[in-house]
């Protein structure tokens, strides 16, 4: 397969901006493209970090000369251009630069946001010409992305076009009104709320030559009523070009034999040295050093999604002691009642348990590599990236078998699963894995080291997305399959 032009949209690329792990694929996947011989261009909103950035000189960053002239409803309008590259690699990234748009503390949350990624969408395309390069293939991420899939095909453009979804659960619903903005003229989908509203998640879905989600079985989760968040007639009805590409890890970030940030770096083949790293974390959290002691952890976004609404019946009884002597430590921020359940629970059992609500960069990769199990009763999960670091690290995942989750964590071999959304049979399935770490060292020894030794490549996952491009340019140029 001969090397094609990849257009990549996306409005979060690490170590740029994160929020979740659509960030983490932004960052990692063009650079695996970029191995396969593809020529990737990355395209991404300049925030406040970017901004002050290239200000001060710093972060490789520099300005594109003349910017863009961004084409709207409302006539056009300029865009500065940030330029620079992914880290440890030469894809380029260019930062869409509109201070009133994007020069703001968080990456989402404004009531503008259709406008800002309308705006940023627009400025992609429009970046291409002023850079004298064309794409052979546009790859649209989420939402935000969106407005570009449905203006190439409102312009009937023959420019083949995929579109991934990365949690079908935020879906662009706004007023119509920024169509017009966007320059796009089409009629209402039967997702759409009549005339005055339009998705922009159902119109990547509708307009785009083929659609993919970040693993398999989140594809078919998302064509029924109960996974497809009121999309999944629409998903249903382009079953036939509906793929699942599971995410990779990026071993640059994720690798405990080469990471810093661990007190005693190891590998599978020198587990004995991951003891240090339980020591170091227990020390850190104020807990009793003990390395019999299971030590269980959550890292995550404190929301629904990710399960909170059943696990905090589990944590209390973990922290009480009801399945033996155990350690419980937890590290995200969120939803206010949750962070408010969870510190309560940490006040009341200050010897077992840590609530460590806020950012802590350098405390993730500590718990990764010095827990015991880590926990991930997720509602729903479209890939999931904790339970890849989890494993890779050589902490064993409890995991909620949905999505993602269930494509990569085999119960009894690299972790353990549950399937009903319940507490009652999460905690079934935790005192299951506490039984085997406290009673038999052997078969503890291997879920790590099976775990540890799991594949999940980016290259894998680059040659993947490379079939589905070349499947898309040849649909759209009209050529034999």
């Amino acid at each position: 397969m001969s090397g094609l032009r990849v257009l990549f949209l996306s409005a979060e690329v690490a170590p740029f901006a994160k929020t979740g792990g659509l960030a983490d694929v932004a960052g990692a996947l063009p650079k695996a493209l970029a191995r396969l011989g593809h020529d990737v261009r990355v395209v991404t909103p300049a925030y406040r970090a970017q901004e002050r950035a290239a200000e001060m000189g710093e972060g490789g960053l520099s300005a594109f000369p003349g910017g863009v002239m961004v084409p709207t409803g409302a006539g056009p309008l300029p865009a500065g251009i940030l330029q620079g590259t992914l880290p440890e690699s030469a894809v380029p990234v260019y930062f869409v630069a509109e201070r009133r748009l994007f020069d703001r503390p968080n990456v989402y949350g404004y009531d503008d946001d259709p406008y800002r990624f309308a705006f940023f969408s627009r400025a992609a395309l429009a970046l291409t010409g002023s850079v004298g390069w064309q794409p052979d293939v546009v790859h649209a991420h989420d939402w935000h992305a969106a407005p570009a899939i449905a203006w190439l095909a409102a312009a009937r453009a023959a420019v083949p076009t995929l579109f991934t979804i990365h949690n079908l659960a935020h879906q662009g619903r706004t007023s119509r009104a920024v169509l017009r903005y966007a320059g796009v003229d089409a009629p209402p989908l039967l997702e759409e709320r009549g005339w005055d509203e339009v998705n922009f998640m159902a119109r990547g879905i509708h307009h785009a030559t083929l659609v993919n989600t970040v693993s398999p079985t989140y594809a078919r989760e998302i064509t029924t009523p109960e996974g497809g968040s009121g999309l999944d007639g629409l998903l249903r009805s382009r079953h036939l070009d509906l793929h699942g590409i599971l995410n990779g890890l990026d071993d640059d970030v994720w690798n405990p034999a080469t990471d810093r940030r661990l007190a005693a770096r190891f590998d599978a083949t020198s587990l004995e040295r991951r003891a240090a790293n339980k020591r170091a974390l227990q020390e850190r959290l104020g807990f009793e050093v003990s390395e019999r002691t299971p030590l269980v952890a959550m890292v995550t976004r404190l929301d629904a999604q990710k399960g909170m609404e059943i696990a905090g019946e589990v944590v209390r009884r973990l922290a009480s002691g009801a399945a033996g002597p155990a350690q419980f430590v937890v590290l995200g921020t969120g939803a206010r009642p949750y962070e408010e359940m969870l510190a309560s629970l940490a006040r009341e059992h200050p010897r077992t348990m840590a609530a460590v609500l806020t950012f802590a960069g350098d405390l993730a990769p500590q718990i990764y590599g010095g827990s015991d199990l880590f926990l991930m009763p997720s509602l729903f999960e479209p890939c999931g990236l904790g339970q890849l670091i989890a494993m890779r690290y050589g902490s064993v995942p409890v995991v909620r078998a949905t999505g993602g989750l269930a494509d990569t964590v085999r119960d009894g071999h690299t972790g353990f699963t549950f399937l009903r959304y319940d507490a009652a049979d999460f905690w079934m399935t935790l005192q299951r894995a506490l039984l085997v770490h406290n009673t038999d060292e052997s078969a503890w020894r291997r879920l790590r080291i099976n775990g540890m030794s799991a594949r999940f490549s980016w290259e894998d996952s680059a040659r993947a997305y490379a079939q589905l491009y070349q499947w898309a340019v040849t649909r759209t140029r009209g050529l034999p399959g």
